[in-house]
């Protein structure tokens, strides 16, 4: 009687869709040699009543924004606190993918969890609690990453930790920075 030995199935890893690496070298080489170097991000917002308004950057369509029901809006979309968030966790991914393209780490997962502890109890300076600055917006936030690749979990978490020391969104929101407002 003869025994059949079947072969243990391939596995196929999918990696996510790279990034151009030459690029990401010639944009680090133009950083290098220009440090001061700056950009500037421009956001148009109009109210459309109540709390909803349209966020239009560049030529793409309109961010929907707008404040839950027990805050007075209509809940037609994620309150500014969110958007707030999603931009942290949009440039922390930018950020691990760029590291890790510079480290020749393939990923095959990336998720990225955050939580602010936020409160409103000056009730957006409309006759709610006196409150210092320092004690309004964004108390603590947490962030959690769940990141896949062809490294180890050690790699993995150099170039979390990287990305995340040098991410424009996280050290906007870890550092005071000018700022203004004025009529226009």
């Amino acid at each position: 009687m003869s025994v059949a030995t079947e072969s243990a199935p391939a596995t196929v890893k999918a990696y996510l869709k790279p990034i151009d690496s030459e690029g990401l070298a010639a944009f680090a080489a133009k950083g290098r040699a220009n440090p001061g170097s700056r950009g500037t991000n421009k956001v148009h917002t109009v109210l459309q009543g109540m709390y909803r308004s349209l966020s239009y950057v560049g030529d793409h369509e309109g961010v929907v924004v707008d404040e839950p029901l027990h805050l007075f809006g209509e809940n037609t979309a994620p309150a500014p606190g969110e958007i707030v968030l999603s931009g942290l966790g949009g440039c922390l991914a930018v950020g691990i993918t760029a590291v890790a393209t510079w480290k020749q780490v393939k990923l095959s997962k990336l998720e990225i969890f955050l939580e602010g502890d936020i409160g409103n109890p000056a009730a957006w300076g409309a006759g709610g609690a006196m409150k210092e600055a320092k004690d309004m917006g964004f108390q603590a936030i947490r962030v959690k990453v769940l990141i896949e690749g062809d490294a180890s979990r050690e790699v993995l978490d150099e170039i979390v930790q990287h990305a995340n020391f040098y991410s424009p969104v996280a050290n906007s929101m870890r550092n005071p920075i000018p700022f203004d407002i004025a009529l226009g």
